[in-house]
């Protein structure tokens, strides 16, 4: 029976980089004659292990997996980081002989695992060759300017509001999706019915005004998204996701909504009337629909 050639990582937002080694992977597999194995985490472990509010992440657990079983590389397993966050960089690599049936191992630059992540690089090119198992490194993917593509570089480009730079270095429009609840209805009031998703707390919000894409069930629309603490109206400080579809008018309450980001329309501002926020309101619409023609 083949064996495995294996990847491990945590693959937030499954960006450039990480479609990149996922892809050299599935190559290696079909060289060496073997299988394609991608462990992957659900969640980063620093989020596990950290008590900081501010820890988020590009894709939730079900969104991370769904992104990578539409690559078509292969087998994909969830790895259970509380279940081996304590062991030995050796036994791990045990683990990965035996449970895994490992035959080749890839891994990125900056690649380590095991306690105290011990089982670095050097590590890990003496452990497979001692086992007679393939080892190989993977490049990083870098951005026209230099910069190492990686998720935490994506998680700061989003705090700083840098979408396209988001988007390009993802290969793909930032994705957020939610149920529709109730709001206060002020949108309605002011003439533009907007959704309210109720969007998990772990997942990372660039704050702003966007002209977005929906998908709601089959059905596809353009749409403003406006993400932030709405300055002009009392939020109590939390932040919420509105979304105003164009040329729609239904109730959609319950329904799942799915939001991809294409463009930033502008941050958010303070409006000392409701009349001014309108007419920002109708300038956002008619630039959504030129950004999403």
């Amino acid at each position: 029976m083949a064996k495995n050639y294996i990847t491990i990582g945590t693959f937030d937002g499954v960006h450039l980089g990480h479609k990149h080694l996922l892809y050299v992977l599935k190559d290696l597999a079909r060289l060496n004659k073997m299988n394609s194995l991608t462990l992957a985490f659900a969640l980063p472990p620093k989020v596990l292990l950290s008590s900081a509010s501010d820890m988020a992440v590009l894709t939730l657990p079900d969104e991370k997996f769904a992104r990578l079983n539409s690559l078509g590389i292969g087998k994909i397993e969830e790895l259970n980081f509380n279940k081996i966050k304590n062991i030995t960089c050796q036994d791990f690599f045990d683990v990965l002989l035996k449970k895994y049936d490992m035959g080749g191992l890839l891994v990125g630059p900056d690649f380590a695992f095991g306690k105290d992540r011990a089982g670095h690089l050097d590590f890990l090119r003496k452990a497979c060759l001692q086992n007679n198992i393939s080892f190989t490194q993977a490049n990083f993917v870098e951005t026209d300017d230099g910069h190492k593509i990686s998720s935490s570089l994506i998680r700061k480009n989003i705090k700083e509001g840098n979408l396209s730079a988001v988007n390009t270095m993802l290969g793909y429009e930032y994705e957020i999706s939610g149920p529709v609840v109730k709001g206060r209805q002020l949108g309605r009031q002011l003439g533009f019915a907007t959704a309210n998703l109720d969007v998990d707390p772990l997942k990372i919000l660039p704050f702003g005004i966007f002209a977005a894409r929906v998908k709601l069930g089959r059905e596809n629309f353009k749409a403003v998204c406006n993400i932030g603490l709405r300055p002009t109206v009392e939020t109590h400080g939390k932040p919420l996701t509105e979304v105003h579809i164009l040329d729609f008018d239904r109730d959609i309450y319950g329904r799942n909504l799915t939001v991809n980001l294409a463009a930033k329309i502008r941050g958010e501002q303070k409006f000392n009337t409701l009349g001014e926020l309108t007419q920002q309101i109708n300038k956002d619409a008619a630039a959504a629909r030129k950004l999403l023609s």
